[in-house]
């Protein structure tokens, strides 16, 4: 068995193994900063073309209003009388070469300094549109030379508009230099607003996420040890749902764990048990053996249910010598006298449950397609709890304690029930009604009796439950009820008795 044992840790898959913790060099604290970071500045992309649309509008109006203030000067002026020097001093507030006032369809110059020799591009800023503002904004930053723009404008003392033109460079400087100022201002702002959205995220997620895996982490090494489950931290948003389930989640693992190490460790002492006792069992069977000789009317009655039974814990004995596990053959069912072997069950039972009437209600012709031994034993595990219940917990008051099997036909199954008339089971012990070590209502009991009825049961193709109080026509207790096909369709794999 050692052997065996140490080829199943051996062969064991590579998930079972411990593996290493992986260390984190990229976590989602600087992945976030980077992402804010990077989604702040294309925000600020976003903005920056309409903002410097905007402002290469605003200066070129700036323009067109000196101009206006400029045209004002000339027009007050005699005739042809405005000094050079003036006119150069105005058109160089201005920052134009020329200046153009039209009226109907007379177009006048009214100074002029450089004449340009060509036109780059013309702007009417009376109704701009939006699109069209930001393409030449674009224009003007990527121009490679210094153009010559012309820009007309809303003219003033009731003249049709004013034009000018002005060399482009001192636009596209202020322009550069105003997108330097926005660039600044975007990079301080965008890296505060990462820095406190990180920060926030850093407290109200990533920190609790932290949590969660350091106890997962924690719990997958040693489930066992204390404080290894975590404590809710009883908040009301994902992360507190995700922390209580967690906690649930481990509870329940941690008291499965706790009842498969209780399993196995009854599976040890159970294999060790079984090797001395079935020598002595065997031992025991050569003297009922010849106990069957023997003349004495007694001892011929008693003898063969002597033998019967010695017969049954040997076979059982040698099937549980597979790493402690009981594990049946396959049902060999057959059609047999249900009566009889109730009858068995009652006899076996009987000297073991003094006080408690056992009612043998089948009726005498009564046949069942099952295993025989396999049956017995399932119907000896319900009738004993039966017993066991009324003689800890006691009858109703004024009967006598009873357990009573019965069967029927109902459709295309068999129905078998044992009742009790005891206090029935208790509403804490039926959700695990059939789980081994779970199940049992009693101090000290295991509930492996049920959960080993089930076994034999399922593997028989058919289903066991506790029947309802107000569906119950028994004792007035508990009700078990076994439904067995009548010939069974397909051969079910040998099942496994914990």
């Amino acid at each position: 068995m050692d052997q065996q044992l140490d080829k199943g840790v051996a062969e064991a898959p590579a998930s079972a193994r411990q593996v290493a913790p992986r260390r984190v060099r990229f976590g989602l604290a600087n992945r976030l900063l980077v992402l804010l970071l990077l989604f702040i500045m294309l925000a600020e992309v976003a903005v920056y073309f309409p903002t410097i649309a905007n402002f290469r509008n605003a200066w070129l109006r700036d323009r067109l209003a000196a101009a206006s203030t400029a045209a004002l000067v000339f027009e007050a002026a005699p005739a042809g009388m405005a000094p050079e020097e003036l006119e150069t001093a105005l058109l160089r507030s201005v920052g134009a070469r020329t200046l153009v006032l039209k009226s109907g369809d007379t177009r006048r110059l009214l100074a002029a300094s450089i004449m340009p020799h060509r036109i780059d591009e013309s702007f009417d800023l009376r109704d701009p549109s939006n699109w069209g503002s930001i393409v030449a904004a674009l224009h003007t930053l990527t121009a490679s030379r210094n153009r010559v723009l012309s820009l007309v404008g809303e003219a003033p003392m009731g003249a049709d508009l004013i034009e000018i033109t002005l060399d482009e460079a001192p636009l596209r400087a202020d322009m550069l230099r105003h997108s330097a100022n926005v660039l600044t201002l975007s990079l301080i702002s965008s890296s505060l607003v990462a820095l406190l959205a990180a920060l926030a995220i850093h407290l109200m997620v990533l920190r609790p996420v932290r949590r969660l895996t350091s106890s997962i982490t924690a719990f997958g090494r040693n489930p066992e040890a204390v404080g290894r489950v975590i404590e809710p931290s009883g908040r009301s948003d994902e992360i507190g749902v995700a922390e209580d389930e967690l906690a649930i989640m481990q509870r329940d693992l941690l008291r499965e764990l706790n009842r498969k190490k209780r399993l196995a460790a009854l599976g040890l002492a159970v294999a060790k048990i079984n090797h001395d006792m079935r020598n002595m069992l065997a031992s025991a069977q050569l003297l009922s053996d010849r106990l069957a000789d023997l003349q004495d009317p007694i001892v011929a009655r008693i003898a063969p249910k002597l033998v019967a039974t010695l017969d049954r814990a040997i076979s059982f004995c040698q099937s549980t010598l597979v790493y402690g596990r009981a594990v049946e053959r396959t049902p060999k069912s057959g059609r047999l006298v249900l009566h009889a072997l109730v009858t068995d069950v009652v006899e076996t039972l009987a000297p073991l449950t003094p006080g408690v009437t056992f009612d043998n209600a089948v009726q005498r012709d009564f046949e069942v397609y099952a295993d025989a031994e396999q049956l017995f034993r399932a119907l000896l595990n319900l009738v004993r709890n039966g017993a066991d219940a009324l003689l800890g917990a006691g009858a109703a008051p004024g009967a006598a304690p009873m357990v009573r099997i019965r069967a029927r036909k109902e459709g295309g199954a068999t129905v078998i029930e044992v009742c009790d008339n005891g206090p029935g089971v208790p509403s804490q012990a039926r959700a695990n009604l059939f789980q081994a070590f779970a199940g049992s209502s009693r101090p000290g009991g295991t509930g492996l009796g049920l959960s080993i009825a089930a076994d034999i049961v399922q593997a028989h193709g058919g289903e066991i439950m506790l029947v309802p109080p107000t569906a119950d026509r028994g004792l007035g207790g508990a009700t078990f009820r076994i439904t067995l096909p009548q010939k069974r369709k397909k051969t079910p794999v040998p099942l496994e008795v914990a």
